[in-house]
């Protein structure tokens, strides 16, 4: 019984490692398809946020015939309890890149955005990218992806840019293409929310201190 317990948290592990590649092609290519305002691009986004929903349906399957079979306890149980909690974050990170290529899609062929703008973005989803890897690796190793930080810009830094940016008459778009801007740079630092999320559930699986009683970033 213990065998296919280890086996099915290896096989766990496996869809969730499999999963974060997913999640930052997605990113990835979102990102690609924002610069270039790029059709093949765009649809290829939606095909892997579509894989993602499925391999988050089949791993809370999983975990709730774990749960539900095996009756872990200790370790084990939150071993189990975060990977569907990591698992979700990462459908939640296919969901906003496919927020992204919707806009895009519809302002195709032309771009989503002026390039002032438009270059603040790429380099929001160029961050994401580099968080969405990195959760990836400390994912397959368990380990927390804190001291692995992409170096500045930070997200924030980027958030401030955009924001004024729009606000600057020399380079304001039409008001509606602005709230447009100002929410794909709210899914794109999202997506960036979602891996600090998921490091502090491997925090949690390696030390027990749960997500919500551990100390910010800024403490």
């Amino acid at each position: 019984m213990r065998t296919q317990f280890t086996a099915e948290l290896i096989a766990l592990t496996k869809d969730l490692t499999l999963m974060c590649t997913l999640a930052h092609d997605a990113v990835e290519r979102v990102t690609d398809a924002l610069v270039d305002a790029d059709l093949t691009a765009t649809y290829e986004v939606f095909a892997l946020d579509e894989q993602l929903q499925k391999m988050y349906g089949a791993c809370e399957a999983r975990t709730v015939v774990l749960l539900a079979l095996q009756a872990p306890v200790a370790r084990d149980l939150r071993h189990v309890v975060t990977a569907i909690q990591i698992a979700g974050e990462l459908s939640r990170i296919g969901w906003l890149a496919s927020r992204v290529a919707d806009q895009i899609y519809q302002r195709h062929p032309g771009h989503v955005a002026p390039r002032s703008i438009l270059d603040i973005l790429a380099a929001m989803g160029k961050l994401a990218a580099e968080h969405t890897a990195l959760a990836g690796r400390a994912v397959a190793g368990h380990q927390p992806l804190s001291d692995e930080t992409p170096a500045a810009p930070s997200m924030e830094t980027l958030h401030q840019q955009l924001h004024s940016a729009l606000r600057d008459p020399a380079s304001q778009p039409p008001i509606d293409m602005a709230i447009d801007n100002a929410l794909l740079g709210h899914h794109l630092e999202r997506c960036v929310d979602h891996t600090a999320r998921i490091d502090r559930l491997i925090r949690f699986l390696d030390t027990g201190v749960p997500p919500t009683a551990q100390p910010s970033d800024d403490e």
